[in-house]
């Protein structure tokens, strides 16, 4: 008969054997959940916290409350956002990590979405981050306003001399490079039309803010009738070139309507009507001459 190697039930030896099986399954559920929990935990792709943050380890300063950062669009100057940037960053600036941690926290719309649709693993350090932000945006800069354009912004029909003046300085601070205030005033009064620029021209020297105060009462003074519409008057004269006696009669009637125009009113008093009353016959009286005769006294006679 074949010998049999197997443990007999119940001995020491398959009891043992059968504590080991059950060890191991139990080990390996675990480790099954582990896998799982994870798996799970880490969903899809690049949305862990490591992946979606810069410098996830950085720790700040006790009691350090982050300031308050000027916004950048994606418009304008990035270099300028830099250094408005960095000089929030006054006493924590030194450190590459929190710099590069507060950055997006500057940023809106295109900007923003730039950032975001960026690798934030590629940047190793600040200057790599802020090459890649120059890169992007340094076409602002390359594009810039000049004096020639700034010169030939003029003011729309619809637009308010206010409006205008503050679309101008906005233009004309894009301009590089930078302009000084003397020679914004300037090169905003030689923008204006004859009507405005004969009397803006007086106070050019002033503040800028004077010069839109001076404007908008031109502007007042053109809705009044007080001061010539030259651009009503380019118009009327273009519409006579183009001929047509309606239309002349048409432009005839607008053109007596804006001399007619004035706010100042003059009251007119009657004149009494004047009489003529002839003067009453009036006879000269002749003169009269009364001669009294003339006195001699002799000499008295002579004594011997």
């Amino acid at each position: 008969m074949p010998h049999s190697t197997q443990p007999i039930s119940g001995t020491p030896e398959s009891n043992d054997k059968d504590l080991l099986n059950r060890n191991l399954a139990e080990e390996l559920k675990k480790l099954t959940s582990r896998i799982q929990g994870v798996e799970g935990s880490k969903g899809i792709e690049g949305l862990n916290c490591e992946d979606l943050c810069i410098q996830p380890d950085i720790k700040l300063p006790e009691g350090y409350k982050p300031p308050k950062f000027e916004m950048f669009d994606g418009k304008g100057d990035p270099t300028v956002h830099l250094r408005t940037y960095c000089d929030k960053l006054v006493g924590v600036g030194k450190d590459e990590k929190i710099r590069m941690n507060f950055f997006m926290r500057s940023l809106i719309g295109d900007a923003l979405s730039w950032y975001i649709s960026r690798d934030p693993k590629k940047w190793s350090n600040w200057v790599g981050m802020v090459s890649d932000f120059m890169d992007k945006f340094r076409f602002n800069t390359e594009n810039a306003s000049d004096v020639f354009y700034i010169q030939n912004l003029k003011k729309k029909p619809t637009e308010t001399f206010c409006g205008y003046a503050t679309r101008w300085r906005s233009e004309a601070a894009k301009v590089r490079p930078a302009l000084e205030e003397e020679q914004m005033n300037k090169f905003f009064v030689r923008a204006q039309d004859p009507q405005y620029y004969e009397r803006l021209m007086l106070i050019e020297s002033l503040k800028f803010s004077d010069i839109i105060k001076l404007g908008e009462r031109i502007e007042e003074g053109i809705k009044n009738g007080m001061v010539m519409n030259l651009e009503a008057l380019q118009a009327t004269n273009k519409a006579l070139q183009s001929g047509g006696s309606s239309k002349k009669r048409d432009v005839g009637a607008v053109m007596v309507a804006q001399r007619t125009k004035s706010p100042i009113k003059y009251q007119t008093y009657p004149m009494p009507p004047l009489t003529y009353q002839p003067a009453p016959n009036y006879q000269v009286p002749s003169p009269s001459y009364q001669t009294s005769p003339p006195t001699y006294q002799s000499p008295p006679p002579p004594t011997y």
